[in-house]
């Protein structure tokens, strides 16, 4: 069947900011779509809320809108763009969710808008609990005893019939949120109330409970003629009771016989032809460890995480297809852009192991709950690829960037026997570590898999690991054991230590044995046919092992290096950079180089870069391709710290760094330096000390006064930052610094209060050019990538606006900057100081490159490689305001990781951002609310608390919300302060006091807002907590910054969701 030739103008939903169960796996997905669908000559619309993502980016679709992801949007999009066509399976469960209420409106219908892809009648056989278990049942797959329920009687009654445990799953939604699993009657109340509260439908399922299964998944599509594949399939090491974006996941399964296999794959396939599914579709399957039962958990009818895995992992752009699918075109019509000779009907066979390992967010939330469930925290994965699951694993491990590098990072061998067997019982990520131990105390693999229900295989294979750190530490270290270790793939540092040699002479013996790193070639198909687009991973071996990664001469060559896994403070904004880059340099006539170990990027993307290496970002790892391919340069600016932190091993290793250089980026970081090139640009900071002991810090914060801010030098993302108010607090922070193990020395500088404002530039060496200057509606203290950004900066005077283009020339002359550069300011009155200065791209660079229609990295690409702004057709200095006002607003995940603060400071701790564009200020910062799922007014009641510093502050404030009609209630010291003012309060009682108290207001379900700003120090922190952690938990919305307030009433003062003008961001070309 070829292509359907009525559709002619494409709507894609993308799937919005980032946040933990729904990640860039999605961003990956559309970019690939889109870019399929403008080969067929498509129109292509798109819709999508999150401005830090290649996918919203001109160079995507036609047309580009960023707007909140509404039904209202939608809808006034589709009048105003007219597209004959929705996509809606490539947006998450977002993109899902907004078609189908369309589609039960009547919406689509009305104006002739079809849905493509999978039919609304498809979405719900799979989707709605109840459809689905009736659909199974008819075609006689098993599936776990279960009902829906719609109120919390309903599920205890049901509950008592099958007994505990059981596992709830609420209906439409995503990442497991608002599920568990229940070991008794509390406890699923608790669930349950939530989870009814999260559904769209207000519908949960509750289960019986299979946790101890293996889960199993695989990737399957069929197309409208009914041909059907299966791209892969994949075995989580963790049994069912984990949610698999949480699991450690391999491909393909290694411990599931022949006849399991096919019994599992046929079922598959008559699932997805039953459901009537056309294009990808991901199966999930509970399977008995000793008998051939097995039930089939879920059906996603869209693109999923596991589809990014999958397609990575096999080299089968499942998306690309997808979106041909969607178009009317059938699998054998399609070519396989791998190898360019087989179809997509050609089933993807794989000669190698692959391991996906989750990055979850412990180390930003120190006070969170670690363990595992169904209810996924992870931020981001990171997956490798090797001959054999042990060195897959060991790659894997070490790409985390998470200061673990092998089976012996997390030490449990302080703990008694019969501690570690209660440690086992646990299930938390780091779980594999303390079988690890258990293994070098001999416990038996029986025991340890009756306690884990981890199956056998992969307990041997964690003790092949140990036996050869037990060998590396006893016996002499020859050409077989070496061989061997390396194999494993046990970094050389490693095999240094056990042995009690040093790296250098590892590394010697290698030579001289000749061990070295080979590259094998990921092809679809087991080399049966040759592949044309080189996708590579490593193995060791000796000379025998071919390398089948060809050094090419003809062009010059780049080495990009990417950020590595998404994580709180490193996102998908350092992607956008990447994937930028390397375009650029490609139209220059460059060969280009990427490596990186994330599998849910587009930078990762086969065809994006002329040569893409799956590997660790760790310098053993990236010698070992430099030695192979011998590039001309590598871009370390665009990766994040990730990248920069290998500068100089780079540099070691003889790769020329382009752009800014090693020392200029050093004297940005050291204290020391950086003061000289302060004091000799005539630029002012913040008075501040360089110390080592607590001691020291407390004599400077003395000196300087408090409050005072702590931190450790060298960090991104604020981690480990802290206000002090007093000694005691800077006592217990150095505590908390020094944790993280620090030989750099630690800095005190004093707290200015004031407008904080970032400026993104690009240098030549004697040009700057700033495409706009971005205010925080946040004051200053709390981490930038947390506060809502603001541009063009709206409160400063002409004259700041000039002194900061003139700091920004002069530091980044001083600092030698070719390429980016960015930096943070203060603005107090009319004085400005500098807080920070970063050498290379940033967050804000999508964003502010998106509102300004500047490509800043493309400029910044061709600046690196010598050429100047003025002949790239730019006049230098600060760019003249774009006509918008656009807002981009933080997005966090809070409810998602129980037991985690949630004020706001100078820690970084969201996970994405949405943007709100349009003509008036006001309008921006509704949309941006909006777009950050903010959705108000609803009950129209709200409580307030504030610190003392700020009762008269929060006077104004309350009295507008009163205005819109909200009913206030507030605990003692506010309520006497806002009822002195005139302002009707209902005063309510704090957590320790008896009833109603504040906490029976929240768990009530009738509040909208909670405004509470905590007191800094460590001694007041415990009510306040509970109070927002108990919000966010209800799905109550917390603002822990009176400017947010601020800016949320104005929004809602000035807002109609149906009237909202919508701006194609493709069409601004500011210049």
């Amino acid at each position: 069947m070829p292509r359907n030739k009525d559709i002619k103008k494409v709507l894609v939903i993308g799937s919005g900011p980032i946040i933990i169960g729904q990640a860039a796996e999605f961003d990956y997905a559309g970019t690939q779509a889109c870019r399929s669908l403008k080969e067929e000559g498509m129109e292509v619309v798109l819709l999508n809320s999150n401005p830090a993502t290649i996918m919203t980016d001109k160079d995507i679709a036609d047309r580009v809108y960023i707007e909140p992801l509404t039904v209202e949007v939608v809808e006034q999009l589709i009048l105003k763009e007219k597209p004959d066509s929705v996509l809606p399976t490539l947006g998450g469960q977002a993109g899902l969710n907004l078609a189908m209420e369309l589609e039960e409106k009547g919406f689509l219908k009305e104006h002739n808008v079809r849905l493509i892809g999978t039919t609304a009648a498809t979405i719900r056989k799979a989707e709605d609990r109840q459809e689905f278990k009736d659909t199974m049942e008819k075609i006689g797959e098993p599936v776990a005893a279960s009902k829906v329920v719609t109120t919390v009687e309903d599920g205890v009654a049901f509950t008592q019939t099958i007994g505990y445990p059981v596992v709830l799953r609420p209906a439409y939604t995503l990442g497991g949120s608002g599920g568990g699993i229940a070991h008794n009657e509390p406890e699923l109340r608790e669930i349950l109330e939530n989870g009814l509260r999260l559904s769209r439908v207000g519908e949960v399922l509750v289960e019986r409970c299979i946790a101890g299964w293996k889960e199993i998944e695989y990737e399957v599509m069929r197309d409208s003629a009914g041909n059907c594949i299966t791209v892969c399939n994949m075995e989580n090491i963790d049994p069912v009771g984990v949610h698999t974006g949480d699991s450690i996941v391999v491909a393909p399964s290694q411990t599931l016989g022949d006849k399991e296999y096919q019994m599992l794959r046929t079922s598959a396939l008559n699932i997805i032809t039953e459901l009537g599914i056309t294009g990808g579709c991901n199966v999930q399957y509970a399977l008995h460890p000793e008998s051939f039962e097995y039930c089939v958990i879920e059906v996603n009818p869209r693109v999923s995480r596991s589809s990014a895995l999958a397609s990575k992992a096999t080299g089968y752009p499942i998306a690309k297809v997808a979106a041909k699918i969607a178009l009317g075109y059938t699998l054998d019509e399609i070519p396989n852009a791998i190898t360019g000779k087989t179809y997509a009907s050609f089933e993807p066979m794989l000669d190698y192991c692959v391991v996906k390992i989750p990055r979850l967010p412990f180390d930003k939330f120190i006070t969170a709950k670690r363990t595992l469930t169904t209810q996924m925290k992870a931020t981001g994965e990171v997956m490798s690829i090797c001959n054999n699951f042990e060195g897959a694993l060991m790659k894997a491990i070490r790409s985390l960037e998470q200061h673990v590098d092998s089976l012996m990072s997390y030490d449990f061998s302080h703990l008694s026997d019969e501690e570690l067997m209660d440690e086992l019982n646990i299930v938390d990520d780091r779980r594999i570590w303390k079988i690890a131990e258990a293994l070098r105390r001999n416990v038996s693999q029986e025991k340890l898999h009756d306690i884990t229900k981890i199956d056998i295989w992969f307990i041997d294979k964690l003790a092949i690991l140990v036996e050869m750190e037990q060998a590396l530490k006893t016996q002499k270290l020859d050409k077989d054991l070496l061989l061997e270790a390396k194999r494993l793939e046990f970094p050389d540092y490693i095999i240094a230590d056990l042995t009690g040699k040093t790296e250098a002479e590892i590394k010697d013996l290698r030579k001289e044995y000749g061990i070295r790193a080979a590259y094998k070639m990921v092809d679809t198909c087991a080399a049966e046919f040759a592949a044309a687009t080189p996708y590579y991973y490593s193995v060791y071996g000796d000379e025998q092992t071919e390398n089948e990664a060809v050094e090419t001469k003809d062009k010059k060559k780049i080495l990009v290096l990417g950020s590595g896994p998404i994580r709180i403070g490193q996102g998908i904004e350092f992607d956008f950079c990447s994937v930028h880059c390397t375009w650029a340099f490609a139209k220059e006539g460059y060969e280009t180089i990427i490596i990186n170990n994330n599998p849910e990027t587009v930078s990762t993307d086969f065809d994006i870069a002329d040569k893409l290496y799956f590997e660790p970002l760790t310098p053993e790892d990236v010698e070992n391709v430099v030695n192979i391919e011998k590039p001309d340069g590598a871009v370390v600016q665009f990766g994040g710290q990730t990248a920069i932190k290998l500068t100089e091993a780079l540099i070691k290793m003889g790769v020329k760094i382009l752009g800014t250089s090693a020392e200029n980026v050093d004297a940005a970081e050291d204290r020391e330096l950086f003061d000289a090139i302060l004091e000799k640009c005539e630029i002012p900071r913040p008075k501040g000390h360089t110390v080592f002991t607590a001691e020291e810090a407390k004599k400077a914060a003395n000196e300087l006064g408090y409050p005072v801010l702590v931190r450790p030098s060298y960090v991104l993302g604020g981690q480990g930052m802290r206000i002090a108010v007093s000694d005691e607090d800077v006592e217990e922070y150095i505590g908390i610094i020094n944790q993280i193990a620090q030989e750099h020395p630690i800095l005190v500088d004093k707290y200015l209060m004031g407008k904080e404002i970032e400026v993104d530039a690009v240098c030549d060496g004697e040009d700057i050019l700033i495409p706009g200057i971005m205010e925080h509606i946040e004051r200053a203290g709390i981490h930038s990538g947390d506060s809502i950004s603001v541009y063009p900066a709206q409160t400063i005077s002409q004259k700041a606006k000039d002194t900061i283009a003139e700091y920004t020339r002069r530091l980044a002359q001083a600092l030698h900057v070719i390429g980016m550069i960015n930096i943070q300011f203060i603005v107090v009155g009319e004085d400005v100081y500098v807080i920070e200065v970063n050498p290379r791209s940033s967050r804000t660079v999508p964003y502010i490159s998106k509102v300004t229609g500047i490509p800043i990295v493309p400029l910044a690409t061709r600046v690196i490689l010598g050429h100047k702004i003025k002949e790239l057709g730019y006049t230098p200095g600060l760019q003249k305001e774009a006509e918008y006002f656009a807002i981009k607003m933080p997005v966090f995940s809070f409810e998602k990781i129980r037991g985690a603060d949630i004020s706001l400071g100078p820690e970084m701790k969201s996970t994405g951002e949405c943007l709100g564009i349009a003509k008036t200020f006001n309008e921006a910062l509704y949309k941006a609310f909006i777009g950050a799922g903010i959705r108000l007014p609803k009950h129209k009641q709200m409580i307030i608390t504030v610190k003392d510093e700020d009762k008269k502050d929060i006077i104004p404030i309350a009295k507008r919300f009163e205005a819109q009609g909200y009913r206030i209630f507030a605990t003692r010291g506010t309520a006497s302060v806002l009822t002195e003012n005139g302002i009707k309060v209902t005063r309510t009682n704090k957590l320790e006091q008896p009833s109603p108290n504040l906490m029976d207001l929240i768990l009530g379900h009738k509040i909208d807002v909670v405004i509470d700003t905590p007191p800094q120090g460590v001694e007041h922190q415990k009510d306040g907590f509970v109070i927002r952690r108990n919000a966010i938990e209800t799905g109550v919305n917390v603002l822990t910054s009176l400017d947010t307030a601020e800016a949320l009433v104005t929004s809602l003062e000035n807002t109609d969701l149906n009237h909202l003008t919508l701006v194609d961001i493709a069409t601004i070309d500011n210049r």
